[in-house]
């Protein structure tokens, strides 16, 4: 079983992020799930790559290409703070409407 993260990022330290993702993965692996990555660090994903592309919108571009990582996942965890980030909300919304199994950071 896959399962993705949900984390609001801005206004959060490098620290912030990772701590709160390491932490979620320990969850999830607990509860025996993969993790799908949701995090873009790559080159491909750099501001100067991704405008070298044409991409005018480049949060809109990271949301696409999570949701497109959620097609691979059974559940879908959310952190914390969900609630108040957009990109968030429309993870959220997606997995209602199709089924994906969500799970709250306690």
């Amino acid at each position: 079983m896959k399962a993705m993260l949900s984390q609001p990022m801005a206004g959060k330290t490098e620290q912030e992020i990772v701590s709160t993702r390491e932490r979620a993965i320990l969850a999830l692996e607990a509860q025996g799930y993969e993790i799908v990555n949701t995090l873009f660090t790559d080159e491909w994903y750099s501001n100067e790559e991704m405008e070298k592309r044409g991409v005018v919108q480049i949060p809109l571009c990271f949301l696409a290409k999570s949701l497109e990582n959620m097609s691979l996942c059974h559940a879908a965890y959310f952190c914390k703070g969900w609630e108040e980030a957009r990109g968030c909300r429309i993870e959220h919304e997606a997995a209602k409407a199709y089924g994906v199994t969500i799970i709250y950071e306690e």
